[in-house]
C-alpha cells in the first residue's frame, strides 16, 4: 500500500482548493443554512483545507480520504454547508465507490441507501410526507447519485475486464487444442516415414548389393527421411508459436505420387489412379493426404499389393485404398484411430474393415 498522495490526485486536491478560495471570495459558497455568527474566511478555507487533504489521498488511502472529508463535511455542516467542501466530498465519494476495495464499494451503497430511507422516513413521520420527498431526493442528489453513477461504472468495468478474461481462457484453450493436434500429427508424419524406411531398409537386406533395386530403394529411402526432417521442423515451430495458426501446409493430395513411390520401393504393388485434386480446401487437402499416408503404410505393412482410387466428386472427395493383407488378425493401432479423426475432423466418414480376402479404407470428406 502506497502512503504518498499520487500526483493526479494532489493536482486535483489544490485545483479543488483554488476553485473553493475563489467561490468563498465571491459569496458563493453557502448551499444549506448558516448560523448567527458568520464564519470568517479563514475557517472555511482551514475546513477545505482539511477536506483536500483528504481528497489527495482518494486512491492511496481510500478509507482515510473519505473518513477526513466526512470530518470537514460534519464541520462545515455547523457552520452551513458549503458548496465548496460539498464538491470536494463528492468527487471522493464517487473515486472511492468506483476505484477502493470491494468491501468498501458495498458499505458505501449501503450507507447511502439507508441514509436517504431514514431521512425520508423520519421527516415523513416528524413534518410531511411532501417536505420528506423533497428532503430524500436532495439527499440522493447530493450523495446518492455520485455513489450510483461509479456502481454502474465499476459493474461495466468489471464485466469487460471478465470477458477480456474468458477471451483470453479461450485463446490459451485453443492454443493448447491447436498444440495437442500437432502433437498427434507427429505420429502420422514420423511413424508414416519410418515404418517405409524401416521396411525398405529390410528390402534392400535381401537384394543383392549391385541390383538397381537397391539404389531406387536407398532414394527413397533418403527421400522419406528428409521429407520426415522437414515435416517434423514444421510442426515444431508450430508447437513453438503462441497463437493457435493454421496447420502449415507441407504436403497436398497433388503429392500423392511420392507416397505410392515410396511404397512401390518398399515392395508393394500399388495400382493408383486419381482426378485432379488441385484447388481442395486446405483442411480436407491435408486430411486426405495423411489418411492415404496411413493407409500405404499399414498396407506395406501386411500386404503385397494394393489399389488407390481417389475420385473428385461434385462436393465429396472420396479415397479409397484396398490391399491384400498376409496375416488373419485385424490391426487395432493407433492408425486406424488417426484417419478417423482426421477424417471426422473436416466432418467427412470413415470406414476400414475387411472386404473379402482384402482390407478396404474409405474416407469421403465433404468439399
Amino acid at each position: 500500500m502506497e502512503f504518498r498522495p499520487k500526483r493526479r490526485d494532489l493536482l486535483v486536491a489544490v485545483g479543488f482548493f483554488a476553485v473553493g478560495m475563489l467561490i468563498y471570495h465571491l459569496g458563493l459558497h453557502l448551499v444549506i443554512g448558516g448560523n448567527e455568527r458568520p464564519t470568517t474566511l479563514g475557517e472555511h478555507l482551514a475546513i477545505l483545507a482539511v477536506a483536500c487533504t483528504g481528497g489527495a489521498f482518494r486512491r492511496s488511502l481510500p478509507v482515510f480520504a473519505l473518513v477526513t472529508v466526512s470530518v470537514a463535511v460534519a464541520l462545515d455542516l455547523t457552520r452551513g454547508l458549503s458548496l465548496p467542501v460539498i464538491m470536494v466530498f463528492i468527487d471522493v465519494l464517487f473515486l472511492v465507490t468506483l476505484e477502493g476495495p470491494r468491501r468498501l464499494h458495498l458499505a458505501l451503497v449501503g450507507v447511502v441507501a439507508t441514509a436517504t430511507l431514514g431521512l425520508t422516513l423520519t421527516v415523513a413521520v416528524l413534518l410531511d410526507w411532501r417536505e420528506s420527498l423533497y428532503a430524500g431526493f436532495q439527499l440522493f442528489s447530493l450523495f446518492g447519485v455520485p455513489v450510483w453513477w461509479a456502481t454502474n461504472i465499476r459493474q461495466h468495468r468489471d464485466g469487460a475486464e471478465q470477458v477480456a478474461r474468458i477471451a483470453e481462457l479461450d485463446r490459451r484453450a485453443a492454443v493448447d487444442a491447436e498444440r495437442n493436434r500437432m502433437a498427434r500429427d507427429l505420429h502420422d508424419v514420423v511413424a508414416g516415414h519410418l515404418s517405409a524406411i524401416a521396411i525398405q531398409s529390410e528390402a534392400v537386406l535381401s537384394m543383392p548389393a549391385d541390383s538397381e533395386t537397391v539404389r531406387t530403394v536407398l532414394r527413397s529411402v533418403r527421400e522419406n527421411s528428409v521429407r520426415s526432417l522437414e515435416e517434423m521442423r514444421t510442426m515444431i515451430d508450430v508447437l513453438r508459436a503462441d497463437d493457435p495458426v493454421d496447420e502449415p501446409v507441407a504436403v497436398r493430395l497433388s503429392d500423392a505420387g511420392r507416397l505410392v513411390d515410396s511404397a512401390r520401393a518398399g515392395g508393394l504393388a500399388v495400382d493408383f489412379e486419381s482426378d485432379d485434386v488441385e484447388g481442395l480446401p486446405v483442411a480436407v487437402d491435408v486430411a486426405a493426404y495423411r489418411i492415404l499416408q496411413e493407409a500405404l503404410t499399414n498396407a506395406l505393412k501386411h500386404g503385397t499389393s494394393a489399389s488407390v482410387r481417389v475420385e473428385r466428386q461434385m462436393r465429396r472427395l472420396v479415397v479409397v485404398v484396398r490391399n491384400t493383407v498376409r496375416e488373419g488378425p485385424e490391426g487395432a493401432g493407433t492408425g486406424l484411430v488417426s484417419m478417423a479423426e482426421r477424417a471426422h475432423a473436416v466432418r467427412g466418414t470413415f470406414s476400414a474393415g475387411r472386404d473379402g480376402d482384402r482390407w478396404l479404407v474409405r474416407a469421403e470428406l465433404p468439399l
